[in-house]
């Protein structure tokens, strides 16, 4: 992208509109809401902050993985192969993305430096997983869930590779592992979040308060706290394995439909509200809601992942990618 061009285009503020922000606190803080325009096509779906300071995503509608210069917003794209539609990526141990890819059925890992494609396919028994999100445990072993009614683990060392059935069935979507190691996963379709046994591979549900709620993503908290974003009933929730208590708070507005969910480096929980087009942060100790709308209509941003100071996500629905960053400690 032409540098003169991007920044004429990128938009740098702090964003606010009443309407949306009907019970939400104002700001707590000195916040500032940039945008990445991307090639358009791209179909961004998931990010992810690399150690090199670049950000990795992934383009759902044209089969590519993408990286970021955040520097002078440059963006580099890398095919993952005929019929490829990835879903999400994360950092691997190894520093190079790894990548959900539903379109070949894989596991896909990227090399940082050559950008060689590596596919680890699942077996044909899962044959069409509907590959979703994926997350590293402490031992190096990858996790990942599939909408179609599956989850399983990868050993990037061997190749190894299982895959087992969800209780439930469909629905396995948002997956995290927390500071005591623990991998958990969340079944929208299914309405449960699960505490996945790293021996046996077993899942353990555990049933929200709330009936239906859509359980969509999870993210662990410094404390090991499973924070839910909930589809259905448009809550925020919380789990703590240690005393098995669950909390839940509604986000501000109208109908909301809370999508992803992040938590900082802080404990601030962060989460994409689809009704309000907004990304919302939401403050633990306060319980007050922050809310940053999105300067077009139609964002969609389906995940969020961050590095201090920073929350990053991709609007799916403008292909571009936006991050909020916090000036001074909130």
């Amino acid at each position: 992208m032409n540098r003169r061009k991007f920044l004429g285009t990128v938009a740098i503020g702090v964003l606010a509109a009443p309407a949306l922000l009907r019970g939400a606190a104002a700001q707590e803080g000195p916040f500032r809401v940039k945008y990445y325009p991307l090639n358009s096509g791209v179909g961004v779906h998931d990010v992810t902050p690399a150690p090199d300071g670049a950000i990795w995503f992934t383009g759902q509608r044209n089969g590519t993985l993408g990286r970021l210069d955040p520097r002078d917003g440059s963006s580099k794209l890398i095919s993952l192969g005929k019929g490829a539609a990835p879903h999400n990526v994360t950092i691997g141990p190894d520093g190079a993305p790894w990548v959900t890819e539903g379109g070949q059925n894989a596991i896909a890992r990227v090399d940082p430096g050559d950008h060689k494609v590596t596919l680890f396919r699942l077996p044909e028994k899962a044959a069409y997983a509907n590959l979703n999100t994926g997350v590293f445990d402490k031992g190096g072993i990858y996790w990942f869930t599939g909408q179609s009614g599956v989850y399983g683990r990868l050993d990037p060392k061997s190749g190894d590779m299982t895959v087992y059935n969800a209780p439930r069935g469909v629905g396995p979507y948002g997956i995290t592992v927390t500071p005591k190691g623990e991998v958990w996963y969340a079944s929208l379709a299914g309405n449960y979040i699960a505490r996945i046994d790293p021996k046996s591979g077993q899942a353990t549900v555990v049933e929200p308060p709330t009936p239906n709620q859509g359980a969509r993503r999870v993210w662990s908290d410094s404390k090991s706290r499973i924070w839910v974003s909930e589809w259905n009933s448009g809550n925020v929730s919380v789990h703590d394995p240690a005393d098995g208590s669950w909390k839940a708070w509604k986000l501000p507005g109208t109908s909301p439909r809370a999508y992803a969910v992040y938590v900082d480096d802080k404990d601030k929980v962060w989460l994409t509200d689809f009704s309000a087009n907004a990304i919302v942060r939401f403050d633990p100790v306060t319980e007050k809601f922050n809310a940053f709308p999105s300067d077009k209509s139609g964002a969609n941003v389906r995940q969020l992942d961050g590095r201090a100071g920073e929350t990053w996500g991709g609007e799916s629905g403008n292909d571009r990618l936006v991050v909020i960053q916090t000036a001074a400690p909130a």
